[in-house]
């Protein structure tokens, strides 16, 4: 017997504001599968407002009022069993995020869950990342944000460290990354990767995903060491301008992609890595599966 339901999850970050819809598929005596139905990514780049100004201005509040609005009528014609609303790196420090989650609510109904940095890494690394990797091999994990990087060491299919820093695209794009945080992630790489013999990078976020699709490349091979490299110093090379018209990358992909390339490229030099495999997940993809088997663990009680 084939069940099919949708979950949701809407995922408001320091860049962009994302509302992923999948498919659950159920077959008795089989695993669930999770199937991308749709997805949608507003621009609205909270971080810009929040790390120079301390809170979300009237216009993007106005602009993320709209926003879920529209995602929550999207989740009532889509016919979602259940979703769930998270809130990063922006949200966690804007002084007005009480203020505005409280319109958001009594707007369209949809309750906000401001996550901490290290929920949000525990998130992403409990995707079903056991699909896309060896479990005989070590993992550097690295989720690129706008507002923060989360990082994850998975060794033998386990995470067995995580920690979140305050170093993503939008605030390196307003130069507010402090030297002394970059200190701290070159010595938190090197101490926990120094003891395996080989490690791996995973990258999740929306720039690796571009990047990967450009490349061409199968999915489930990796990018290699001097390919990013390369790419990054090709990148470099182009104005803003001429990166959305002669690359033609979108207005709003068009800057961040150079910042988190750039934080990429150091986690491979500090572990060591020589690869980095782009399986296309992220924090979306772990709301919808805590979602799921919240609800599936909730009926069996």
């Amino acid at each position: 017997m084939l069940k099919i339901q949708k979950y949701a999850a809407i995922d408001i970050g320091s860049n962009a504001v994302r509302l992923l819809i999948s498919n659950t598929i159920e077959q008795k005596d089989k695993p669930v599968v999770f199937k991308k139905n749709s997805l949608v990514r507003v621009p609205i780049r909270l971080g810009a407002d929040v790390f120079m100004k301390g809170e979300v201005s009237e216009y993007n509040q106005q602009r993320m009022l709209d926003t879920m609005t529209a995602f929550s009528l999207l989740i009532k014609s889509h016919g979602v069993v259940r979703y769930k609303a998270c809130a990063t790196s922006a949200m966690r420090e804007a002084g007005n995020s009480d203020i505005l989650t409280k319109k958001i609510f009594d707007a369209c109904g949809i309750s906000i869950d401001i996550i901490g940095g290290e929920e949000e890494a525990a998130i992403i690394a409990a995707t079903d990342l056991n699909t896309y990797i060896d479990p005989n091999k070590t993992y550097l994990y690295v989720d690129v944000g706008g507002g923060s990087t989360e990082f994850s060491i998975i060794h033998n299919g386990k995470k067995v460290q995580s920690k979140s820093f305050k170093i993503g695209t939008v605030r390196l794009l307003n130069d507010i990354v402090r030297n002394e945080t970059w200190v701290e992630l070159e010595e938190w790489i090197k101490e926990y990767t120094q003891h395996y013999f080989k490690i791996e990078l995973i990258g999740s976020g929306g720039n690796i995903n571009k990047i990967f699709k450009i490349s061409g490349k199968d999915i489930g091979k990796p990018l290699t060491y001097f390919y990013l490299t390369t790419y990054y110093k090709m990148l470099q090379s182009y104005s803003y301008e001429e990166r959305i018209t002669e690359l033609n990358l979108n207005q709003d992909r068009a800057d961040v992609i150079i910042p988190a390339t750039r934080i990429y490229l150091s986690a491979m030099k500090w572990s060591g890595a020589k690869h980095i495999y782009v399986p296309k997940i992220g924090l979306s993809d772990g709301i919808i599966k805590s979602v799921y088997y919240e609800t599936v663990s909730s009926k069996k009680v």
